[in-house]
Parts: structure tokens; sequence; C-alpha cells
């Protein structure tokens, strides 16, 4: 498939300024694509996956991916899907986050390939030289004041009299369309892609490119993506699911999948993922056939969070995320096992009733819950129903010491497959 139909395929075309001649330019050869990412924030989340993943797969069908840093338009913000003015940054804060967001660009695109690198640019570099009189003279010129009124952006904006539209952030779309003339001059830059919601500032930018430099350049939009229920995909109770890993750690990205709508998995795994259509079909109909195995869930988590966080950060995710259920505890790291506590619950216990003997565990079995009184305790012990740090314990006479504690602090307690304590010595 050529980089439509793979879009297309997956379900990520939302729009095109003009689908068929696109179409028409893609098939003989390469061209140079671009998206634009917000620095308003110390890092991407979620929602900026799609397009980024979107120019990852244009590279990998051959084509020239631009990531654009918004150090210029940053400075001002972008009004799309804004109800209220930005609060505006000060400069060495907007330099911070662009610094950190273009550590998580380059995550995700290749930039080191010898046939189409990657190229990772900043709009500041040729937004600052120019003075506000040639901006006006040069660029303002190409836009009528109709035209602006008409961008979806403004209109929600300016039927809101109270909060109104600053002249700053009227003023947006100009930037960003220079952006786009400035690429196509100096780049070759022929396509911007982005979220539905920047369909107007991408047809400005390609008005004024025509205008100027008479050359063909196209616009493509890709959906912005809901859940199941209506809800804003990437949003939890806690808030955004962010790409930095001091935010978000990789251990609650990796939930984040798992816990998705299974009405929702099979169309993840075409947006958040590169596994083929075999690969999906058959994880589709795994889906179908038996969805309490959670087959689809499962390569959706690894997948994604793989690709953001790196194989080895994926795959301690997924052990962390199976030690609740009897997964082994060996070469788990502490900051992962600390994750892990604040999902289970817990009970609290002096550490000097470790010391020397210990304390018995049918007892901390009753603290911690798991069965109603010591009788209970010592037939589910012979039963063969009771872990100790996901170790089988049959005898009633075991008593729990500081040895057993998993990073001197912490017990697993399980009874049966779902039913867990985490007993913290304090």
């Amino acid at each position: 498939m050529n980089i439509l139909e793979e879009l297309q395929w997956r379900g990520l075309l939302a729009d095109c300024t003009d689908l068929p001649e696109l179409a028409r330019r893609v098939s003989p050869g390469p061209l140079t694509v671009y998206c634009g990412f917000d620095p308003s924030g110390d890092s991407l989340h979620l929602g900026n996956l799609v397009p980024l993943l979107a120019l990852r797969r244009f590279q990998l069908l051959g084509h020239h991916p631009i990531a654009l840093a918004g150090g210029a338009t940053g400075a001002i913000g972008d009004p799309s899907g804004k109800s209220q003015e930005r609060q505006l940054l000060p400069r060495d804060l907007l330099a911070a986050n662009l610094a950190k967001i273009n550590e998580q660009l380059r995550r995700l695109l290749d930039f080191d390939t010898p046939l189409n690198p990657a190229r990772l640019l900043d709009n500041a570099a040729w937004t600052a030289p120019v003075s506000y009189l040639d901006f006006l003279r040069d660029i303002g010129k190409h836009f009528s004041l109709n035209q602006m009124l008409a961008k979806e952006s403004v209109r929600a904006r300016l039927a809101d009299r109270q909060a109104g539209i600053s002249y700053t952030e009227f003023s947006y779309m100009l930037l960003q369309a220079f952006d786009f003339y400035v690429l196509c001059r100096d780049y070759n830059c022929q396509l911007q892609i982005g979220g539905s919601d920047q369909w107007g500032n991408i047809t400005a930018g390609l008005d004024l490119t025509r205008k100027i430099l008479g050359r063909p350049v196209f616009g493509l939009t890709l959906p912005l993506i809901t859940n199941a229920d209506g809800s804003k995909f990437g949003k939890t109770v806690a808030g955004a699911v962010w790409l930095d890993p001091a935010k978000t750690s990789p251990y609650k990205f990796y939930q984040c999948w798992i816990r998705t709508d299974d009405r929702d998995v099979v169309r993840y795994l075409k947006y958040f993922t590169f596994l083929g259509q075999d690969e999906i079909a058959a994880l589709a109909s795994q889906h179908a056939q038996n969805p309490g195995a959670r087959p689809a869930h499962k390569a959706l988590a690894k997948a994604a969070t793989g690709l953001v966080h790196g194989p080895s950060a994926a795959a301690e995710a997924l052990r962390a995320s199976e030690i609740l259920f009897g997964g082994e505890l060996g070469g788990i790291s502490e900051t992962t096992f600390n994750e892990i506590v604040g999902e289970a619950p817990t009970k609290e216990i002096q550490k000097a009733q470790l010391q020397g003997a210990g304390q018995p565990l049918v007892e901390l079995l009753v603290r911690g819950g798991l069965c109603p009184s010591k009788g209970q305790a010592r037939k589910d012990l012979a039963g063969g129903g009771i872990y100790v740090n996901n170790l089988r314990e049959t005898s009633f006479q075991r008593a729990i010491t500081t040895r057993d504690l998993l990073f001197g602090k912490h017990l697993l307690l399980r009874k049966g497959k779902r039913t867990f304590v985490v007993v913290t010595a304090k």
C-alpha cells in the first residue's frame, strides 16, 4: 500500500484538500511532509501520538518527515479548540519545554537513516529575524479579514463575547501559514498534516504558499480520537497520559492501554501500532472469540509502550502488570514495584513486629483482610490457596520476618488468583 492507502485502512484520514491529486503525487516518488508540535507543556501526551506516528508511517514508506517544534508559534498560542485565551509562557520556560519535546520526537522518528532522515526544526529560526513591518507587508497582505474571521477557531471564540479573542491569538494562523511557505520554499515540503482541529490553519498555509510560490501543496488531517463512550482519548481520572516517563511511568502508560474499552481495542491497534493487516485481523478474531483472555489489549499495550519507552520498559511493565496475578517477582525494580503498591490494597505494620521470630502468617492474613479468622487462614493454607510474594505457602506454622520483605519494606500476600494485599512495614 502507498501511504494514503495505509492511512485510509487504519482509519487515520479525516480530510484532505485534494485527495486524488495527492494520491497521484505520492505514487511516483517520495515527498516531504511536516507536522507541528506545540511546546505549551514540557511533554507531549497521548493525543500527540496520532500525528507523530503518522510522520513515522510516512518515513517508513520512503517519504521525508519534518517535525516542527513551535518556538515561535508556541510563544503565541494556538486558539484552535480553546475556549479561553492561553497563558503566555516566559521565554526560558518555552525553551525548556522545547528541549524536552525534542527528546521525545527523536525517540519516534529516525534521524540517522541515510535514505530519508527525519528533520527536527524550530520555526523561531525563520520567524524571529523577520521584522513586524516586513511580516505585515510580505505575509499579512495575502490574507483578507473575511477569510480569517471565517475560520472555525476564530468564529467559536468570537461567539463568546466575554472570552473573545486577542489580536495575538487572532494572528496565530498567519504564523503557521508562514511556516508552510518557508518549509515549501527551503525544503520543498508539499504536505502538512495535523489533527482535524488544524484544518483552518493548514488551509491558510496552503493559500499563502500557492499565492507566493505557485507550487502544488496539500493538507491532510487526522481524526481527533475519542473513546467509545464519547470521552476524550488520553484522559484518565488522574489527568492526561504523558509521554515523559517522569510524568507518567511506563507501568501506568502500559496500564492505560490494558484498560482500553473492548469496543476500542481493535481500532486503537490500527491507530497506535505498526502491526500489519493480517496481525491485527488475527488479534481481532481472537478478541471476538475470547475477550476475557485480552490478547488484543496485551498486544496493544506492549506495542505502544515499546514505541514510546522502549522494549525493555515495555517488558518490565508487562511483568509488573502480571505480578498481582501470580507473575514472578525476581528482577523487578523497586520503582516499578512501588507503582504496583499504588494500585493494590495496603496494610501497614510496625517493622519491629517482624524482627526476630517475626509474625505468624495466619495473623497477617487476618490483619490484611484476606481471611476472616485464623481458623479460615489455616484452612486456606492447607488447601494451597495462599501465596507469599507469589510463592505458594501451605504451612500454618509459617512466620513472616524482615527477611521476607521486598526492598526491605513490602510483603505481597495473595489468596487465590485475584485477591491480594500489600503489607508495608514502617
